[in-house]
C-alpha cells in the first residue's frame, strides 16, 4: 500500500470528521547518482529519469538528500557553463590538496577539502514542483563531487504535492 497523506490523515481521525483530498501525494525513494570526476555536474535530468512520480504532480515540492559527507548539493546557474568551471577553480584555490596542516587524510589527499567543501556548500535541497516538472528556470541542481575520484552517490528524494 502507497502511504499518501490521506491515508495518514484517515488513520489519525474519526468517520466522523472529513478528510484531506485523496490526491495528495507524499512519497519518499533512494536514487543513485553515476560517478563523476572531481567537479559540479548537472544532475537534473538524472534526477527526474528516477523519480517519474514528478511528472503526476501539479504542484509539490521535491527535497533532495545526498547521503554523502564529500560531495553537495547546490543550486545555480546554467545559462553559461563556465560558472561550474569557476566554482571549482574557486574551491580548489580556497582549500587545496595536500596542505601539510590538515590532520585528516587517511582516504587520501582529497579527503579533507571534500569533507569542507561538503560542509559549505550542503547535503539538500529544496526545489518546487509545477505541473509536473521541477521548477528550475535557468538555474540547475549542481552536485559538486568533492573527491578526484568519487564513486556512485545516493540522495534521499523526498516528494510532496497533489
Amino acid at each position: 500500500m502507497q502511504f499518501t497523506v490521506s491515508t495518514a490523515v484517515r488513520c489519525c481521525r474519526s468517520t466522523n470528521q472529513p478528510t484531506v483530498e485523496d490526491n495528495n501525494h507524499v512519497d519518499t525513494k533512494t536514487i543513485t547518482l553515476r560517478a563523476r570526476p572531481r567537479g559540479f555536474h548537472l544532475i537534473d535530468s538524472e534526477i527526474t529519469v528516477q523519480l517519474p512520480e514528478i511528472a503526476q504532480l501539479s504542484v509539490g515540492l521535491c527535497q533532495l538528500f545526498i547521503q554523502h559527507t564529500s560531495a553537495s548539493l547546490t543550486l545555480n546557474e546554467n545559462a553559461d557553463p563556465t560558472v561550474r568551471d569557476d566554482f571549482e577553480y574557486y574551491f580548489c584555490l580556497a582549500l587545496p590538496e595536500d596542505d601539510i596542516n590538515y590532520r585528516h587524510c587517511d582516504e587520501g589527499a582529497d579527503d579533507l577539502p571534500a569533507h569542507i567543501k561538503s560542509s559549505l556548500l550542503g547535503h539538500s535541497v529544496s526545489i518546487p514542483i509545477s505541473n509536473g516538472s521541477l521548477a528550475l528556470g535557468t538555474w540547475r541542481e549542481c552536485r559538486g563531487e568533492h573527491r578526484n575520484n568519487g564513486g556512485q552517490r545516493r540522495i534521499v528524494a523526498t516528494l510532496f504535492g497533489e
